[in-house]
């Protein structure tokens, strides 16, 4: 299989090619930065292109927002997200997109050689494969926007408020409705958020921690 790699990791990246050459595949070149691997695929036409997350200018996300422009384009293309780190929301579209061929393993998998190599023949050959980890942050990052998708867009109204900070006086005075209505609204958004009542108070920081993440 002709392979490339995609990580800033100059020793990690050597570490990949080394395991994948002595697996009998073909390195055909591993780089640094998202820009090169864009032209590295295009010019190459891998089999597949393993891709870190984080990589120059910020290390940020550039690679898994490479990885999506490359299967925008090309949807056939093999690629294997290998990162520390789980970016939910990108990983979240590259799996409602297409997942023939693609796959997201974290970093401390690849200690797992023969596992490593199972999910490079597998995505390689077109298959999917999704680290646990990967998987049950996404499911939980899904159930936080399917909460909020219910709450309605005067409770919507109510959150926006609270996430500024105002109390219930100045958010029924911002709606124009009675404190006992604003505070209704705020425990509907408690319920359909599934922050049930305790003694920390921490609630209404939590309501608005949901909906400033998504």
């Amino acid at each position: 299989m002709r392979i490339v790699i995609a990580e800033d990791s100059a020793l990690l990246r050597a570490g990949i090619e080394r395991i994948l050459a002595d697996a009998g595949h073909q390195v055909v070149a591993g780089v640094p930065d998202a820009t090169n691997l864009l032209h590295l695929v295009e010019r190459e036409r891998p089999d597949l292109a393993i891709v870190d997350v984080r990589m120059p200018p910020t290390f940020t996300d550039e690679g898994i927002r490479a990885a999506a422009v490359l299967r925008s384009q090309n949807p056939e293309s093999p690629v294997l997200i290998l990162s520390h780190y789980v970016e939910e929301r990108y990983a979240s579209d590259l799996i409602a997109s297409d997942t023939k061929g693609f796959g997201y393993l974290l970093k401390d998998r690849v200690a797992d050689v023969p596992a490593f190599l199972d999910a490079v023949e597998v995505v390689g050959g077109g298959g999917t494969v999704l680290d646990p980890e990967v998987v049950s942050q996404i499911l939980v990052r899904s159930h936080r926007r399917s909460a909020l998708d219910q709450l309605t867009q005067r409770e919507r109204d109510v959150l926006q408020l609270m996430a500024e900070g105002k109390t219930n006086a100045a958010i029924a005075a911002g709606l124009h409705v009675s404190v006992g209505s604003a505070e209704k609204h705020i425990a509907s958004i408690f319920a359909k958020l599934g922050l049930a009542a305790d003694d920390s108070g921490n609630r209404r920081v939590l309501a608005v921690l949901r909906y400033l993440e998504n």
